[in-house]
């Protein structure tokens, strides 16, 4: 069973507007953290947003403050990123992904990852 299962990305238009979702199963149902990571191509992997599931805390990176959002479902077990007014340097495969502490943003303290979606924003 794949711990953490990514969709709803695709190809939009500048200032247009897509929803991922990410299922958390298995391991990853206790994790107290999901996110969204982004890697645009030749760059590195960033931090999006994260929402701590017992209480709803969200953090945001600056670049997609206003235009992100991110929000669970009832249970916590799945995870959404509305992402409106995209841009073109939204580019990139999002990864959903798991983690321990609230509020972190590095890479490391996320321990477990899905496989990725592609979100395309064309100018």
């Amino acid at each position: 069973q794949v711990p953490l299962v990514e969709s709803g990305g695709g190809l939009v238009q500048a200032g247009g507007s897509l929803r991922l979702s990410c299922a958390a199963s298995g391991r990853t149902s206790s994790s107290s953290v999901l996110g969204w990571f982004r890697q645009a191509p030749g760059k590195e992997r960033e931090f999006v947003a994260s929402i701590r599931r017992s209480t709803g805390n969200k953090y945001y990176a600056d670049s997609v403050k206003g235009r992100f959002t991110i929000s669970r479902d009832i249970t916590g077990s799945t995870v959404y990123l509305q992402m409106n007014s995209l841009k073109p340097e939204d580019t990139a495969v999002y990864y959903c992904a798991a983690g321990a502490l609230p509020g972190r943003t590095y890479l490391e303290d996320f321990d477990s990852w899905g496989q990725g979606t592609q979100v395309t924003v064309s100018s």
